[in-house]
């Protein structure tokens, strides 16, 4: 028999389905696909690139901006701004520093995250670590999909809390994002040979009150 824990994050597994017509990814849970939770509209050249809305498209939770050269990217939950950086120029590891894994909402310090990668024929997997290297959620993109583009998958109970959810699928869609362009763009590569990579030191992003009522939960190579 399941536990409690198990079944959460069993219900907690979302599917990411895109609309060409309206180049818009709906997020649903796998238990219910009837109720999307999130939607993402893709914004092509223009910025931010991803905006992460709720069911009905009447508030942001967040939003991802890339750039032409810059590998690194930026992205913005819940009124506070982040930077997702690379930590090496040709592999897929990032880091972003995180509120909803902090220690406690108050903390002095935020938790550094890390993503790293691995892909397969089919899949192409966006995977989060916590500060001790768990693996906390993962974000697998169907390389082959043109409805079914993807899936969220949280692996611990510290990464359902809504907070924890609204932040790994915002940086991991913008991850994700990032990934292709990068494998695509000539300036990025010219980008990436210029890159200041390494971790983001904690007094650039401070703990700062969110916008609204927010509920704050407990190397491969690029191809």
């Amino acid at each position: 028999m399941a536990t409690s824990d198990e079944a959460s994050l069993q219900s907690s597994k979302l599917q990411v389905d895109f609309t060409w017509r309206k180049w818009q990814a709906r997020i649903t849970s796998i238990s219910d696909p009837s109720q999307p939770l999130y939607i993402v509209d893709y914004q092509g050249i223009k910025s931010p690139h991803i905006i992460v809305k709720t069911p009905d498209s009447s508030t942001t939770i967040g939003t991802g901006t890339l750039h032409p050269i810059s590998i690194h990217a930026d992205y913005e939950i819940h009124g506070r701004k982040g930077k997702l950086k690379a930590l090496k120029r040709w592999r897929t590891k990032y880091t972003h520093l995180s509120h909803a894994f902090a220690t406690s909402p108050d903390s002095s310090s935020l938790a550094a995250m890390t993503w790293t990668s691995s892909s397969n024929f089919k899949n192409w997997d966006f995977i989060c670590l916590n500060e001790q290297q768990i693996a906390v959620a993962k974000f697998s993109a169907n390389m082959w999909g043109l409805k079914k583009i993807g899936m969220v998958e949280f692996l611990t109970p510290t990464a359902v809390s809504e907070a924890a959810r609204d932040e790994i699928v915002v940086i991991g869609m913008t991850l994700a994002y990032t990934m292709i362009l990068r494998t695509s763009s000539i300036l990025s590569f010219v980008g990436a040979i210029f890159a200041r990579t390494g971790p983001i030191e904690q007094k650039d992003e401070k703990v700062v009150a969110p916008k609204g009522n927010v509920d704050i939960g407990k190397d491969t190579e690029v191809h």
